[in-house]
């Protein structure tokens, strides 16, 4: 005669595995931080539609985004680190703001200057 397994132990012994070979994975997820600012002219008024890009500060993985109506821009979800960000706007630059610091759970904030019509 041979013995039947319970279905019921063997759901506890397939969700215990299945728990403990997901929670290397859980625990190897990257900290990610938020950088978020506002672009303005040289006299200081928000830039709409501004593009504002950020890349790690070895020149690498660049990003772009955009202002909203009040010139404000933000980048989430990015793993802690340094990075260079500049905007861009009618044909002129912000000069590049270096090695910005985003850290894990502490939004970063920066303001870029763009002088309109200094390509």
């Amino acid at each position: 005669m041979t013995q039947r397994k319970s279905p019921a132990i063997l759901l506890c012994v397939t969700l215990t595995l299945l728990v403990w070979l997901a929670a290397p994975v859980s625990q190897a997820r990257v900290a990610t931080g938020i950088l978020e600012g506002t672009v303005l002219d040289s006299a200081g008024h928000s830039l709409s539609g501004a593009t504002v890009i950020i890349q790690t500060s070895d020149g690498n993985h660049p990003h772009a985004t955009h202002t909203d109506a009040r010139g404000h821009f933000s980048f989430t979800h990015f793993a802690a680190g340094q990075y260079d960000v500049r905007a861009y706007h009618q044909g002129a630059y912000s000069d590049w703001t270096k090695r910005i610091v985003i850290r894990a759970n502490k939004p970063a904030s920066l303001t870029l200057r763009i002088v309109l019509g200094k390509v």
